[in-house]
């Protein structure tokens, strides 16, 4: 055994650098970058029923395809761009969740109009500050059932508890590396 690669969680095993990247350099990090957070809010919903890998090598061409996550740009998409987007090879190409993009594009600018913004609407469910859980393998909470729940009434799609919790993981609302992993917060 290599003494010299720090351990990982489980589930970042994979020989893909994009994968070990994103566990190394995003997952479980506190993220307050506005366009981020709504980028990994709808690549989580269109992880649904497929692996985060596929998801991690389509990410560069989702971020083409949707006009680098603009969300006004993306509130304004007409039946021409969502052709457009369904024969892209580069993203996934299921109807609901381009639709969903879509919405939870028009369903973000509303938030922001009320909440100021997704980082401070999200951020405020857990006074500013990261869960720090014991790394044991988690899907969904009561907590993500009540934003999941929340985000669902503002009109946003692909947003059901387990993405949610998902997605909590992902921007670093939620921090649970391996109790042995080398990235767990001391």
């Amino acid at each position: 055994m290599d003494t010299t690669t720090p351990r990982r969680c489980g589930w970042a095993n994979s020989a893909n650098p994009l994968y070990l990247e994103y566990h190394d350099n995003e997952w479980g990090i506190p993220c307050h970058d506005e366009r981020r957070l709504f980028e990994m809010l709808n690549l989580e919903g269109a992880q649904a029923g497929l692996s985060w890998e596929t998801i991690l090598n389509k990410r560069a061409s989702y971020s083409l395809a949707f006009d680098q996550w603009d969300a006004k740009k993306i509130a304004a998409y007409d039946a021409d761009k969502v052709a457009e987007l369904l024969a892209n090879p580069g993203i996934v190409r299921n109807r609901l969740k381009v639709a969903a993009a879509i919405s939870n594009a028009q369903a973000y600018l509303r938030l922001c109009e009320e909440c100021g913004s997704l980082d401070a609407y999200l951020w405020a469910f857990v006074d500013g500050q990261p869960i720090v859980n014991d790394g044991e393998r988690i899907i969904k909470t009561e907590l993500s059932d009540r934003i999941s729940k929340d985000l669902g009434k503002r009109g946003f799609k692909f947003v059901g508890s387990t993405i949610i919790y998902a997605y909590m993981q992902a921007i670093g609302m939620v921090q649970d590396h391996a109790a042995d992993c080398a990235w767990r917060c001391p």
